[in-house]
């Protein structure tokens, strides 16, 4: 398990003084463990490191559903129906009309426990640390961070993907479109090397100067 890995490797350096884990989204849609992830989440998953949660576009999609707006079409085409087995809920139809919709969104809101809803509706949407800032997806090059709109953040790919600076002064370290490995541009960092596909969940290590990639697949 990678936050055993995280463990070990803390271990091993006793003089930090502070330590965090920023998470960066999508916890939910891609498997069958949804509900099982939001639990770990939901307990304090290293003792002794600071924790923050951040939104994905699939929490995002899920929240949209359930405060009825979307009908869940898109999002059930994406992970939506592997989180609504993680809840219990079994499918008899597509809601493919708006009683369709209204019956799915009233079993799945009696299903999900308080507690995840409030977790979901607790996710932050970016979190900076000196010179990194993290986030979902990204960020629009040309605007602060302050003016970035939700939709950016959670769902831009190829505006941030292609910009040299996309955010001045900072170090973007984001998730959402998957590499096969981690990458490093100096602007901005890439962690997602798909896990649901690919077996390989990655996080960074950042101390002091130092930028280290571990993942479950080798370091």
């Amino acid at each position: 398990m990678l936050l055993g890995r995280i463990a070990s490797e803390a271990a091993r350096h006793p003089e930090d003084t502070e330590r965090s884990l920023i998470f960066l989204g999508d916890y939910i849609d891609r498997g069958p463990s949804s509900r099982s992830v939001v639990e770990r989440l939901l307990r304090d998953p290293l003792p002794g490191f600071a924790t923050a949660r951040l939104l994905g576009n699939h929490e995002e999609a899920l929240l949209d559903f359930l405060d009825d707006r979307s009908d869940g079409l898109d999002w059930l085409s994406y992970g939506g129906l592997e989180t609504l087995m993680s809840y219990g809920v079994s499918l008899k139809g597509y809601p493919d009309t708006p009683r369709r919709a209204a019956e799915l969104r009233d079993v799945l809101a009696a299903a999900v426990p308080q507690a995840h809803l409030a977790f979901y509706r607790g996710c932050t949407l970016h979190h900076t640390v000196g010179d990194y800032v993290f986030v979902h997806a990204g960020v629009r090059p040309g605007i602060s961070l302050e003016k970035q709109h939700p939709a950016d953040l959670l769902w831009i790919r190829d505006e941030f993907l292609r910009a040299r600076s996309p955010l001045p002064d900072k170090v973007v370290v984001h998730g959402h479109t998957i590499c096969d490995l981690p990458q490093d541009l100096g602007h901005r960092i890439n962690v997602d090397t798909g896990a649901f596909v690919s077996g390989r969940l990655t996080c960074l290590v950042l101390r002091g100067t130092r930028r280290q990639f571990m993942s479950t697949l080798g370091a």
